[in-house]
This record gives structure tokens, C-alpha cells and sequence, in this order.
């Protein structure tokens, strides 16, 4: 069996001004203070802008895309200006027609930036966090938005600590299976349907959607709530995708892996994630099989390869046994 996304891979291209604004004022602590009328503009990069150079005119290199940050250095250049001044300098920034403008430490804007911000229809917020924390904070929520996404067909669990997406056709047992792991002490992230983004270049969160976290099918029994059953400790909000296990239905012709030298990757959204195929049949404890599983992926991540490790000493066996004869 082929492992295939269910929908197809969603890059973000760029964020509305007001969706930034309203989706994040809590967090980043935002209180909209002029240019109201601009909150469709696009914010296109996911970076924060000190525009330092350009406050002395030097518009060479001025990121125009990204968000402006002003923070105490910023403000405390534009009071030290005369009024006349003052109007000159924002005036030529606020002509470069950037998304936004985010002030930081809760600092009051001039009136004439006020005026400016409105005539451009560039909103400006300010933040009662500091320069830095707003930076890193902006920043990281951003990266996070527009990160790329898609949508995977699997069960992803928290087994000690390795991400595991347990993926297979309908019906072969991957909610039965994750039953039994979170009886025996394991997570729930997601079941059936898991959302996938892509953080970095060697890194993907898996999640449930709003609606169905904490629950899941099995079928016979219905929806069950994870957390009222077994409780809290059952259940993550998200996790790092770090192996893929594809439960494949047993076939006379099938063939099976007995020595697991030759390590399987499935591609996701990039990044290649270690793939473990597991032949469903009666009689075997899939939870068992997929919990073993798990352990051996966190043994790799420290340098132990129990195939590789038993291949040497074979190796090295069947090479002594050759000089003694």
C-alpha cells in the first residue's frame, strides 16, 4: 500500500492585517490605535522590520512587506524631532505603504502618526510587551501560520516520548490498536484524520482538528472521550511526527521484513520520516508490535541499531569461523 496525504499540501502565501490583528491580540497583548481602515492589507513576510536605517531616510534596503516594529529607541528619535520633521520622516516611510506597524512597551503614538496612519490606511498597534519579547513572540507565531500544511489518514500517539502515526486502510484496526496503547499508559494526539505542519527542515507537528480532540471511533462502541476514560494525562494537544507505522493486511503472496536492515522512509511535506510497514494478521498484539517499534525509532535517535549491531557480529562471526578452517 501507497501512503498518500488526504488533501493536497496548502502553502500560506500571506496573512490579512485584521486576521493577524484579531487572531493574535490577546496573546501579543494588541490594542489597535489608528488606521482601521487598512486592516485588509496583506502582510506577506513572516519577519518583524526595525526601521532604523530608514527613519534617516536610507530606503535602499527597506523590507516595505514586512511588519514595522517601533520600539523605545524608535519613539524616543521621532520626540526628539521638531513637529515639522517629525511629519517628514513618517511621511516618507508611511508612502512605502507597509502592512502594519506594531509599538512596543505600550507606547503612545504622536498625533501626527496618528493622522498619517489613517491618511495611508496603515493600521498601527501598540503592545505592552517589550521590543524583544514582541519580536520573538510575533515571530514565532508567525513562522507557525505560515507554515506549510497538509492532512494525513492515520492515528498519531505520544508512545514515550516518539510521535507515532499509526496510517493503514480503513477498517484494519489502527483505532483499536491506539485503544489498547493508551490503556497501557500512551497518548492521544489525533485519531483518523491528523493535521501536519511543517515547523523547520527536519520538523513536523501533527494535530487534531478544534472539534474532534480528546475523542475517538472505534468501532462497536462508538465515540469515545479519551480524557474521561483514562484521563488527562491521556491526551496531547499536539506532537513532533518522528515515525510513520503502515498496518498493511496479510496476503498469502505478502512479503516480510524479518531483519529490518533496510530502513523504509514515507516523504512529508519534505521531510523524510521514518517508515515502519506492520503485516496486520490474527493472533498478533498490534499495540505491542507498534509500542516496540516506537522504542527502537528512540534507540536510533541515540545511535543504536539493533539489526545493524546484530549484522556486525554476524559479520564478525562467520569471518572468524572462515580462518579457523
Amino acid at each position: 500500500m501507497t501512503l498518500t496525504q488526504k488533501n493536497k499540501e496548502r502553502i500560506i502565501r500571506f496573512i490579512a492585517v485584521r486576521e493577524f490583528y484579531e487572531s493574535l491580540r490577546d496573546r501579543l497583548k494588541l490594542e489597535l490605535v489608528a488606521g482601521e481602515s487598512g486592516l485588509e492589507k496583506n502582510i506577506q513576510e513572516q519577519s518583524l522590520n526595525r526601521p532604523a536605517a530608514a527613519l534617516t531616510g536610507y530606503f535602499k534596503y527597506f523590507a516595505w512587506k514586512r511588519i514595522q516594529l517601533f520600539g523605545a529607541g524608535e519613539m524616543g528619535y521621532l520626540r526628539d524631532l521638531g513637529t515639522a520633521d517629525e511629519e517628514k520622516v513618517l511621511r516618507k516611510l508611511f508612502e512605502h505603504k507597509f502592512p502594519c506597524l506594531l509599538i512596543s512597551r505600550g507606547l503612545k503614538p504622536s498625533k501626527i502618526m496618528k493622522e498619517l496612519a489613517n491618511q495611508f490606511s496603515i493600521p498601527v498597534m501598540r503592545s505592552s510587551l517589550s521590543s524583544k519579547e514582541l519580536t520573538t513572540d510575533a515571530t514565532l507565531l508567525m513562522e507557525e501560520y505560515f507554515s506549510p500544511q497538509t492532512s494525513m489518514h492515520g492515528t498519531l500517539l505520544d508512545i514515550r516520548g516518539v510521535g507515532t502515526l499509526i496510517c493503514g486502510e480503513s477498517g484494519v484496526g489502527k483505532s483499536e490498536c491506539a485503544l489498547a496503547l493508551i490503556e497501557r499508559g500512551h497518548s492521544l494526539v489525533a485519531d483518523d484524520l491528523t493535521y501536519v505542519k511543517r515547523l523547520s527542515d527536519h520538523e513536523l507537528i501533527g494535530s487534531p482538528s478544534e472539534l474532534s480532540r480528546g475523542y475517538m471511533e472505534c468501532r462497536g462502541l462508538g465515540i469515545i472521550n479519551v480524557a474521561e476514560l483514562f484521563g488527562v494525562r491521556s491526551v496531547r494537544p499536539k506532537k513532533r511526527i518522528d515515525l510513520v507505522i503502515n498496518f498493511i493486511n496479510w496476503t498469502p503472496d505478502i512479503y516480510e521484513d524479518r531483519i529490518g536492515l533496510d530502513q523504509k522512509f514515507h516523504e512529508v511535506l519534505g521531510i523524510k520520516v521514518p517508515l515502519v510497514e506492520i503485516i496486520v494478521r490474527p493472533g498478533r498484539d498490534m499495540a505491542q508490535l507498534v509500542e516496540v517499534a516506537a522504542m527502537m525509532q528512540a534507540f536510533k535517535h541515540m545511535g543504536h541499531d539493533s539489526a545493524s549491531e546484530f549484522n556486525e557480529r554476524l559479520i564478525a562471526h562467520i569471518s572468524a569461523e572462515g580462518k579457523k578452517k
